[in-house]
């Protein structure tokens, strides 16, 4: 009995000992720029952020976290357009000054101060955004005819057993391969994170791979097409600050564009991350000024290669 309790004993000691130090984690200080001082972007080169709410029917009234974010350029002077998708897990400082996790900032304090958050952040100063919920994503995606998508054969199994419907991709998913989604299905295939083993980088992957896709489909279309969806898209919003002229000038931006190879980029990179356990949640705390080291040199290459 008392090599029992003592092996309980010793157990529950090294229990607390490896959990302590966890949920105790006091994450580094966060490295941010002052708005106010930011550049405004180079000539040419426009940023738009888009985002999506971790609900099928999310209103601006009833705002869920955010579950993807992308930060999309357009560099009508580098011809470049990168989609550069931002980790919902990582520690950011938030508007009242504390440390809080980056998917919780338009639900508590508003897209404005998502904006904010992303520019000082990263370096990179933007305004405006549009925010949808996971059903806008699949209208939209379906108003564009579907995506073709490869998936492997882990991601096959993992959306069979969704039960995502048997006409939710053409032809009907076996194994791995190609098969052109429907929105529901791509919707699902974005958020897959339990597959590949790497977690929220994989989601982030995954949505890269389907806006590149979408852009390079409608690489040829035509301006009566292009207003078409554009429409469409203005019906699938759940909150934005761009008016009608703002979208008609991004859709001119999109048209310099067409045929242009996406680029896609994750921020922050893998090796500016470090994975912890803050406010009994895995998190992710970040080397800030790394990261828009990384983020401006990308952006800076097609400059470099015009000169």
């Amino acid at each position: 009995m008392l090599k029992r309790s003592l092996a309980v004993l010793l157990l529950l000691c090294l229990v607390l000992t490896d959990a302590v130090p966890a949920f105790a984690a006091t994450p580094r200080p966060v490295s941010v720029l002052d708005y106010d001082t930011m550049p405004d972007p180079p000539a040419g080169q426009h940023h738009f952020l888009l985002t999506c709410v971790d609900s099928w029917d999310g209103t601006a009234q009833n705002m869920s976290n955010t579950d993807g974010t992308i930060l999309v350029t357009m560099d009508t002077a580098a011809k470049r357009l990168i989609f550069t998708t931002l980790s919902r897990e990582m520690l950011i400082q938030r508007p009242d000054g504390d440390i809080g996790r980056f998917t919780y900032i338009a639900k508590n304090y508003g897209m404005d101060a998502m904006c904010r958050t992303v520019s000082t952040h990263f370096g990179v100063k933007v305004d405006k955004y549009i925010v949808f919920n996971m059903d806008n994503v699949q209208d939209i995606i379906d108003a564009m005819g579907g995506v073709y998508i490869t998936v492997t054969d882990a991601e096959a199994d993992y959306l069979n057993r969704y039960r995502i419907s048997r006409d939710s991709t053409t032809p009907s998913m076996g194994k791995g391969g190609t098969y052109l989604f429907g929105g529901h299905a791509a919707v699902i295939y974005m958020r897959i994170r339990k597959v590949g083993g790497d977690g929220d980088n994989g989601r982030m992957r995954r949505m890269r791979t389907v806006l590149s896709t979408l852009a390079q489909k409608y690489s040829e279309v035509d301006l009566g097409s292009a207003m078409e969806l554009l429409t469409a898209v203005r019906g699938c919003i759940v909150q934005t600050n761009m008016d009608l002229q703002d979208m008609m000038q991004a859709l001119n931006y999109a048209f310099e564009l067409r045929g242009v190879m996406p680029e896609g980029l994750q921020m922050p990179p893998v090796e500016a991350m470090e994975d912890i356990t803050y406010a009994g949640m895995m998190t992710r705390q970040v080397d800030f000024e790394y990261a828009r080291q990384v983020l401006a040199d990308f952006l800076e290459q097609g400059y470099a290669v015009m000169d």
